[in-house]
Formats: C-alpha cells, sequence, structure tokens
C-alpha cells in the first residue's frame, strides 16, 4: 500500500495541514483575506497555472474554508468566500507573515500589519484569551486534551498533570 503522509493521530497540526499544508492554498487564503473573491483575480495576483488553482479552490470548498457563490448565469461564473472556518485562519497568517518578516528577510519586511485607524505597524504576538500573557512565555506548555489518542498522551501530559504540579508548589 503506497503511502500519502503521516497516518492521522489526532494531532490538530497535522489535521490542519491536510486542508492548508500546500502552499498555494495558503497564498489564496492570504488574497482572499485581503478581498480576491474572483477566479481571474487569484489567477492574476498569484501567477498560477489554472489547472492547479482550480483544484485548491476546490479543495477549499470541499474542506469548508471557502464557498462558491454565483454571481452570472451568463455565462456562469463563481466568486469565492471564506467561510468562518477560512476566515479563523487570519491569525496563522498574520503570525507567518511576522515570522517571515522577523527570521526570512534580510533586507527588511515587505508586507506589515498596520493599525488602520492610526498607521502605525503592528506586532502580532499571540496570547492567552484569559491572562492576556504571551504565549511565547516559558509557562506555556503543550498538554493532551480529552479527546487525546494514547499515542499523544504519550507525547503531552494531561492538564491534570499541570494542574496537580501547581497544587504541589503552593
Amino acid at each position: 500500500m503506497k503511502r500519502t503522509g503521516p497516518a492521522d493521530t489526532g494531532c490538530p497540526i497535522l489535521r490542519s495541514l491536510k486542508y492548508v499544508g500546500e502552499p498555494w492554498t495558503i497564498l489564496i487564503i492570504r488574497d482572499a483575506l485581503a478581498g480576491t473573491t474572483r477566479f481571474d483575480e487569484f489567477l492574476k495576483n498569484l501567477n498560477v497555472a489554472p489547472n492547479i488553482l482550480t483544484a485548491r479552490l476546490k479543495a477549499l470548498v470541499e474542506g469548508e474554508l471557502m464557498e462558491r457563490r454565483r454571481y452570472s448565469e451568463r455565462p456562469p461564473r463563481d466568486e469565492y468566500h471564506l467561510t468562518d472556518r477560512g476566515s479563523d485562519f487570519r491569525p496563522v497568517i498574520q503570525a507567518m507573515l511576522a515570522w517571515g518578516n522577523r527570521h526570512l528577510a534580510p533586507e527588511g519586511p515587505s508586507v506589515l500589519i498596520v493599525n488602520t485607524e492610526t498607521g502605525e505597524p503592528a506586532d502580532p504576538v499571540m496570547v492567552d484569551g484569559k491572562t492576556g500573557r504571551p504565549l511565547s512565555d516559558p509557562i506555556f506548555a503543550h498538554a493532551s486534551g480529552p479527546a487525546a489518542s494514547d499515542r499523544i498522551r504519550r507525547r503531552y501530559p494531561s492538564i491534570a498533570d499541570f494542574q496537580q504540579k501547581d497544587n504541589q508548589g503552593q
């Protein structure tokens, strides 16, 4: 049997890559977040072969990250709009942009995230919604969740392990 990639172990990163693990897919989402909706616009912006764009858009629709909406009957033409699932990818795009600017742009950033009210560049940082602390703080770690497989439980401690450790430290 031919292997097509890693087996689904329940890892949320692996499952995410099933939908957005191809560069053209991420670039389509990037452009859709900026307002692109039509096939010819994606084609022009991305300079991608039409068959590749067609395949990626089809996969995004099947993965429920985008939906097709008919805007012309004659000739039949569709627009592609992000669903809530697709729009929720915005912070990932922003994190990739910031990481790329920080580590892969020795000439300096070519694209910035800007506060549209002040014109000031933003510094995207992922934070914990409860405490506001940056997730890059070493106090944050991965833990196995309630639906974790045995394989994931072997790799990551449980939340209870951290809670027990905290209770012992007090």
